[in-house]
């Protein structure tokens, strides 16, 4: 589709950062989510997104923080195009949309075969032909136009029976470097999992100039993406804390976030981490000093002036930088690191990078 894709404005002119927060389907406890969701709010975090893997309906959930938050912007991230039909996650978008006052945000992705097949039951063919055509169906639909259906079906299409919701954006996650290209062609923001820092310093500027030759503007595009954060006062407690969850990704998870590691030139760290974890926890994992560079680029970690240098590093590389939450962290460890992590706080005069 050529036609200009609405963009996520900036909530405020001032120069402070942009911020969101990340959770992960292993994340199960829905009034903790809702509690984050609506200290997330009072700190001034843009974003907050709830991701649907086996567990919760991310929708319904979305919905109760919509209704308990103010300014910040609920978002699917990620729904799974195989988990419901283009209509029925239209329907879902321009409700949650109407619910919110038109702060919902839609992220679609194409999700893994695990899942796809494991779990909904359905064929994982041709993924990025899926996730493609879903997210332009899903557009068509949101703009009040009539669903494009299939020739062998003689039926009347419909329309979406709401009002339309033209302006509702729709992000990606990709990792795959044609996937990711789609992402910057179909979508209106790319929110990919697994990129390291240094990673989203050439492939942002290259999706722009994919957008600008497809005919669209490179700067209706939000780059999302950030570290999983720790905040704790002794520093091997607040690096066990991510190593646990980038060893649990990397060896627990398939290949998909191994292989994507790899490609980004860390094949080696990667070895390391899956031969130090021959029996995977979501806990108790290892990172070896000998891949450290794995939680240089994917974490933020230690004392909240370490981690809040740390993150102006993600800064500078991403539109909203998303701070990421191992799941089941106790409350005040939660309020610590959306505290550190809040965009007032990195207003406060803290830069430079970390020790």
């Amino acid at each position: 589709m050529n036609a200009p894709h609405p963009r996520i404005p900036h909530p405020e002119p001032a120069a402070r950062p942009r911020r969101g927060i990340a959770l992960t389907p292993m994340e199960t406890r829905r009034s903790v989510i809702v509690d984050m969701a609506v200290l997330a709010d009072e700190l001034g975090y843009e974003l907050f997104s709830v991701p649907e893997g086996w567990g919760f309906d991310s929708t319904l959930v979305l919905t109760e923080i919509a209704l308990k938050t103010k300014r910040l912007r609920p978002m699917s991230g990620i729904l799974s195009v195989w988990s419901r039909t283009p209509g029925a996650i239209a329907m879902n978008a321009a409700t949650l949309y109407d619910i919110s006052g038109g702060r919902y945000v839609l992220g679609l992705g194409a999700s893994t075969k695990a899942l796809a097949e494991g779990f909904h039951g359905v064929p994982f063919t041709r993924p990025r032909r899926k996730l493609t055509a879903t997210v332009d169906e899903v557009r068509r639909l949101l703009a009040g136009e009539r669903a494009d259906l299939p020739e062998a079906i003689e039926t009347r299409p419909l329309r979406l029976g709401q009002k339309p919701a033209p302006g509702l954006p729709i992000f990606i996650a990709a990792i795959g470097p044609k996937t990711v290209r789609d992402a910057a062609r179909h979508g209106d923001g790319w929110f990919p999992y697994y990129v390291t820092r240094d990673r989203f310093a050439a492939w942002a500027p290259e999706l722009r100039e994919v957008r600008r030759a497809a005919g669209l503007d490179p700067a209706a595009f939000t780059v999302l993406g950030g570290p999983t954060v720790s905040v704790k006062d002794g520093p091997a407690a607040a690096r066990q804390a991510v190593a646990a969850n980038v060893a649990w990704y990397i060896t627990a998870m398939g290949d998909v976030y191994a292989n994507s590691l790899r490609k980004q030139g860390h094949a080696r760290a990667v070895e390391e981490v899956i031969a130090a974890n021959p029996k995977p926890s979501p806990s108790k994992g290892v990172v070896p000093e000998t891949a450290e560079v794995l939680l240089d680029q994917l974490t933020a970690y230690g004392d909240p002036d370490r981690v809040a240098a740390q993150l102006a590093r993600w800064d500078a590389r991403v539109d909203v930088n998303m701070i990421g939450l191992a799941p089941g962290a106790p409350w005040d460890e939660i309020e610590a690191i959306l505290e550190a992590s809040a965009p007032a706080a990195a207003s406060s005069g803290v830069t430079g990078d970390a020790a």
